[in-house]
């Protein structure tokens, strides 16, 4: 199978060379960029790179800048790298359509975790459509789950939402993340929202929807 290509952009050379061992570990062809604007030249030069990892503070261009450029053009996923740990940064990245977030420091393992998780859920791992996990069955393509072998009617949100936690076993997910893929910001409500969808998904698994773990004061998690 040909290794996906990631761009990894930051103007630390240990911070590159950090992220870039990570992925070459687990099997990724890595592209360096120093800065915003040899980022983009090599974004542009290279037509088959699988996902970016972009630091925002940087000398010529910094990582926002770089990002709307980007998505003027493509819908590539885009990890943001940030020393900051401002709900509005966040928030602004979010709505430029960054696909994931991570304030420094941060766990290398981590990182290749979440670039894992987007990879799959944006179709270009050579994963089944099919999703198992703690006597879990998910069936993408079909739209159908299955607890112990028993199908369980689930609305269509609750079934992005189970879909989404699966994807991100093990991983703590805010409810700003949650709001953002599950519902992609078209809902403009608070995160009460999600809480109320998490209540009805676990009363519909049964035992099994204590799988979703809560995390006081920020999201829930999936561990199975």
């Amino acid at each position: 199978m040909e290794r996906l290509k990631i761009l990894v952009v930051d103007d630390e050379s240990r911070m590159r060379k950090l992220v870039k061992d990570f992925l070459v570990k687990s099997n990724y062809e890595v592209l360096e960029a120093e800065d915003g604007s040899a980022a983009l030249d090599l974004f542009y030069a290279q037509k088959d790179i699988s996902l970016i990892i972009l630091d925002v503070m940087m000398p010529k261009m910094d990582g926002w800048q770089v990002c709307r450029e980007i998505r003027a053009y493509s819908k590539v996923p885009i990890i943001m790298l940030t020393a900051k740990t401002d709900e509005r940064d966040e928030l602004q990245g979010f709505q430029l359509g960054v696909d994931e977030y991570i304030s420094k420091p941060f766990s290398p393992k981590i990182l290749v975790a979440r670039v894992e998780a987007i990879l799959r859920r944006t179709n270009q791992m050579a994963n089944d459509e099919v999703v198992e996990a703690g006597g879990i069955q998910l069936n993408k393509a079909a739209h159908m789950v299955a607890i112990d072998g028993r199908q369980v009617d689930l609305s269509y949100k609750e079934f992005e939402l189970l879909s989404y936690f699966m994807e991100n076993k093990g991983i703590a997910l805010s409810r700003e993340k949650i709001l953002n893929h599950v519902w992609n910001y078209d809902y403009f409500g608070d995160a009460r929202t999600i809480d109320t969808h998490v209540k009805k998904l676990r009363s519909k698994m049964g035992d099994k929807g204590e799988l979703i773990k809560t995390i006081w004061g920020m999201g829930y998690k999936f561990e199975a």
